[in-house]
């Protein structure tokens, strides 16, 4: 029972370890401001995994990217905070079926504008 045990621990912890999330990514931006307007946009994130931290940047295309200050993923749930011109973009997403999918958050102004981001790594 132990080894068997032992054994699926370890299948678990090579998968864990197996997901890599470096490289270039792309999909949807989709905001909706304060007032319920919505902005649908394209989104770019360039991610490097080094462990459970990740750096890199994030943006509508390549050209304007937005540096990642704090970024970890645990299993499939990832974490980022990129400064976007002094303002903090809070990201909390999920890896699932080779997308990167979930909520940003950006408080500017005493406003808090919230966005769907929906990515997959680009070809």
């Amino acid at each position: 029972m132990k080894t068997l045990l032992c054994f699926l621990l370890a299948a678990t912890l090579a998968v864990a370890a197996d997901v890599d999330v470096t490289g270039k990514w792309t999909g949807t931006f989709n905001m909706t401001g304060p007032n319920g307007e919505t902005d649908n946009s394209t989104a770019v994130l360039m991610l490097k995994q080094s462990g459970a931290a990740i750096s890199g940047s994030v943006g509508p295309d390549e050209e304007k990217q937005f540096p990642i200050v704090k970024g970890k993923i645990d299993g499939d749930k990832i974490t980022l905070e990129a400064d976007h011109d002094g303002h903090p973009l809070n990201f909390t997403l999920v890896l699932a079926a080779g997308r990167i999918t979930g909520d940003v958050q950006m408080s500017r102004d005493n406003q808090t504008m919230k966005a769907k981001l929906d990515v997959g790594r680009a070809k």
